[in-house]
């Protein structure tokens, strides 16, 4: 049997393992809304046209959505601590390149590589944190503080892009990641431990590797980018039918291959299959309240960007209490149960929340709403890692992970493309502030309908998901550094 690292030297090395990790997942949150608030600016100082500016958003996000199975894919084939290292890389040198740009389309260039290096980041640590900590209490912990900075990272970066952005100008939105990644990619080769050999008989599967990333790739394109130039734009068309082409592809391809990408046996785990849904559903609701909250602050109520930023304390703080209350609760009470009790906390909050959506109402109307959807968002986003993690093999929970990621970026581009088209239904009418307000309060109340929708897929989860089996576990696990 595999000799594990009980030794206090041990433990405290996956401790700083884990707050390395931890600081990972920080980033890649912060750069999903850090510059949310700096579009302004940026637009006003480098020229962007009011569509064209919408693409440092959507350049992270189609890169960091259509390259995340792959990403999973390379962890477990050529190392989770390689990935790890070269992802923060990709992230230092294209936030540098994104500080220094002075035109648009450098801009938006470096944040479709810095997606890139979130996709190949945020499997990697989620495979560690999977694979550094055994299945159970000690995992859940460990999840509880990953998901802990990165559900907060939602919130912060709003925060973090106020502050930055009203002290020094947008380019510190960018220049921020420069020493975070960096530090972090030296660190990572000191506290985390050692990636062993390539596993043997194992191939990268090109055919469904391209097939997946180019397919998800264009479907992230096309649900970005159709409510800023139209549905029935020919581009978005060309877009959309050449992704279902390609996913096509990628089913048939994964059915005959003998080491596929995602193996479709996968999908018989029901905790994972529960997971990843309910990932996809967090990030179609939840993850698009940042945004209306936004709009409602600085459109509605024309906060700044500092006071907009410090806005978003509140839900952080609440989202940070939800993720340690929700590793509690599933230690306890198991994972199909922490999931209802964080939906279901989170769609009343949310509801909450939408009542404090009108044009003469203040900030105080939607704390009460920013707290309970936050602790509701913290539990949930601790449960459905938890789920998705549960019953996988060690060397598969790289792409377990990127499935799971995958449905986090597509949940997030479906769930705004949609609500926002819901929001702007009523511009035209008069007075705007109002109109405004009204359409995000439609939109805000539809997210909260959508995490009730969670609450069924999450009841279709088990009770308690089977572990792993022994003999597989000890056959593939890591030599040193696991937690027993």
């Amino acid at each position: 049997m595999t000799t594990r690292s009980t030794a206090p030297d041990g433990h405290a090395r996956l401790g700083w393992s884990l707050a390395l990790l931890a600081l990972a997942q920080l980033i890649f949150s912060l750069d999903l809304n850090i510059v949310f608030v700096a579009l302004p600016e940026i637009g006003a100082d480098l020229g962007f046209s009011g569509q064209t500016q919408q693409w440092v958003v959507s350049a992270y996000v189609v890169f960091a959505g259509g390259f995340l199975l792959l990403g999973g894919r390379a962890a477990d084939l050529l190392g989770r601590r390689r990935m790890f290292v070269l992802a923060l890389t990709i992230y230092a040198v294209s936030s540098l390149a994104g500080g220094l740009a002075g035109a648009p389309g450098a801009l938006v260039a470096a944040r479709a590589v810095q997606g890139i290096g979130g996709a190949l980041l945020l499997p990697s640590t989620l495979s560690l944190i999977n694979t550094l900590f055994e299945e159970g209490r000690r995992r859940n912990r460990a999840l509880a503080v990953w998901g802990g900075a990165g559900a907060s990272g939602l919130t912060v970066g709003a925060l973090l892009g106020g502050v930055l952005t009203q002290a020094f100008g947008w380019p510190a939105v960018f220049f921020v990641n420069v020493p975070l990644a960096g530090l972090a990619a030296v660190a990572a080769t000191f506290v985390i431990p050692r990636d062993g050999g390539r596993p043997e008989g194992r191939a990268f599967d090109l055919p469904g590797a391209l097939t997946a990333t180019g397919g998800a790739t264009l479907l992230v394109f096309a649900l970005v980018q159709a409510p800023e130039i139209g549905w029935r734009s020919p581009v978005i068309i060309i877009a959309a039918a050449l992704a279902v082409v390609l996913l096509a592809a990628f089913v048939v391809v994964e059915r005959r291959s003998a080491d596929p990408l995602m193996p479709p046996r996968l999908l018989a785990n029901r905790s994972l299959v529960a997971g990843v849904t309910v990932t996809f559903l967090f990030m179609a609701t939840f993850g698009t309240l940042p945004y209306f909250l936004t709009v409602l602050l600085q459109t509605v109520h024309h906060f700044g960007a500092l006071r907009t930023g410090l806005a978003f304390l509140v839900p952080s703080l609440a989202i940070a209490a939800g993720t340690q209350l929700g590793e509690r609760l599933a230690t306890r009470l198991g994972t199909r149960a922490t999931l209802l009790g964080g939906l279901l906390t989170g769609a009343a909050g949310t509801a909450v929340l939408a009542l404090g959506f009108h044009a003469d109402s203040g900030y105080a109307a939607i704390v009460p709403g920013l707290v309970i959807s936050g602790v509701g968002q913290g539990v949930t986003w601790t449960a459905m890692w938890i789920a998705a993690a549960a019953g996988v093999a060690p060397h598969e929970q790289g792409v377990a992970s990127g499935m799971a990621s995958t449905t986090l970026n597509l949940g997030n581009a479906i769930g705004l493309a949609v609500l926002v088209a819901v929001a702007n239904a009523g511009a035209g009418r008069s007075p705007l502030g109002s109109s405004i307000a009204d359409g995000s309060r439609t939109a805000v109340l539809l997210t909260a309908a959508g995490m009730l929708v969670g609450t069924l897929v999450a009841l279709l989860s088990p009770r308690r998901a089977a572990s792993v089996p022994a003999a597989a576990e000890e056959a593939l696990e890591p030599a040193e550094g696991r937690v027993a």
